[in-house]
């Protein structure tokens, strides 16, 4: 038995067929191992490779090319911060240090103690314009602030920053109904400059 679940498998094998070169399949069938796994360990490596019926030696050559795959265990979730110029000058080391701090990390290779995050320096994630940016798991998130991290990471412990984090208490008693989403008021008509 392996280290890929039988859903996963299936969606490698499944991948070839949208390529016109077997090859091509690599990347998203290492995407989906990782995720499954949470890092690339040899054996999951090795599964791809056999799935695709490729040389290992290539599987593992693309594994360790691409910075956003992992061949150690990393956090639950991953924050990838750019450092490249854009982000650099608009505070990204500043953000990148507070991000690991909050975490708890002291390096690039560490897990935070509670297995929840990484945070990694990357290179270009292509949104200068939006700089400072971070990857965060599958999303994008622009014009960071040491607050805007913050919240992330609270969402993501399932914390309340309140006065300090204090973790989220769920509701007693039965669920409250949805509230009614408020009316809209039909918008008044525009006037033409020929009208004012």
């Amino acid at each position: 038995m392996g280290v890929l679940s039988e859903h996963v498998i299936e969606e490698i094998r499944g991948l070839p067929a949208q390529f016109p070169d077997i090859r091509s399949a690599v990347m998203p069938a290492l995407d989906l191992a990782q995720e499954h796994v949470g890092y690339l360990s040899p054996e999951a490596m090795s599964e791809v490779a056999e799935l695709l019926k490729l040389d290992p030696g290539y599987v593992q050559g693309v594994a360790t090319f691409y910075t956003l795959f992992h061949t150690e265990p990393v956090g639950k979730h991953r924050m990838y911060l750019c450092t490249n110029i854009s982000c650099k000058l608009r505070g990204a080391d500043d953000l990148l240090a507070h991000a690991m701090q909050s975490v708890g990390v002291g390096g690039q290779s560490e897990v935070s103690a509670d297995g929840l995050f990484s945070v990694e320096a990357v290179e270009c994630l292509g949104a200068c314009e939006y700089a400072p940016m971070m990857r965060l798991d599958h999303s994008y998130h622009y014009d960071l602030t040491a607050e805007k991290i913050d919240a992330l990471i609270a969402e993501r412990k399932n914390v309340l920053p309140i006065h300090g984090e204090v973790p989220a208490k769920p509701a007693e008693g039965p669920p409250a109904a949805p509230a009614k989403p408020a009316r809209k008021r039909a918008a008044a008509p525009r006037k033409k400059k020929a009208d004012a």
